[in-house]
């Protein structure tokens, strides 16, 4: 196993993105980024390597937030408040072509019917957007199978598609 720091150094922004993605919260994104790590040290024994460590780091983020909400007696999984006030991609932090062309009341009723999917339609729909994560890695974060990721992502889609008629906005 390399050197704690090493992975640290390598994958510390992609489970701050994938926590910030979780949260909308840069502050607590970086705190829950902390506890990852220092679980994941207190965890590492128990890495067998059968899935990429990135996925690994990502399942212990997911079960922070989780204990994070628990304590909070908090359940708001589904904000996407962060990419709607500023207009920037999480990946990139370059200006999106398509949210400047989208009227905010388009935005602000995709953001709605987004916080009104159930789990795990939501967190799945702005994993797989936001990330660009593949479904082998959301199945392999959820524990389920790239099918399953999938399968949900498509359902969640739908149930968007249901419930906005952009040609409305």
């Amino acid at each position: 196993m390399d050197d704690l720091s090493d992975i640290y150094k390598a994958y510390a922004n992609e489970v701050n993105r994938f926590l910030l993605c979780l949260t909308f919260s840069e502050d607590l994104a970086e705190e829950l980024t902390q506890e990852t790590f220092y679980q994941a040290v207190k965890a590492i024994h128990r890495y067998n390597g059968e899935c990429k460590i990135s996925v690994w780091l990502c399942q212990i983020a997911k079960h922070s937030y989780y204990d994070y909400l628990k304590k909070a007696k908090y359940r708001n999984h589904t904000s996407i408040d962060y990419l709607t006030q500023t207009g920037v991609d999480i990946r990139s932090n370059e200006e999106l072509p398509d949210i400047a062309m989208i009227k905010e009341s388009t935005l602000l009723a995709i953001h709605q019917e987004i916080r009104q999917l159930r789990e795990p339609f939501a967190e799945i729909f702005l994993l797989r957007i936001t990330l660009n994560i593949s479904f082998k890695e959301i199945g392999d974060i959820f524990e389920k199978s790239e099918n399953w990721a999938r399968v949900t992502y498509y359902r969640a889609k739908c149930k968007l598609a249901e419930r906005v008629d952009l040609n409305e906005l």
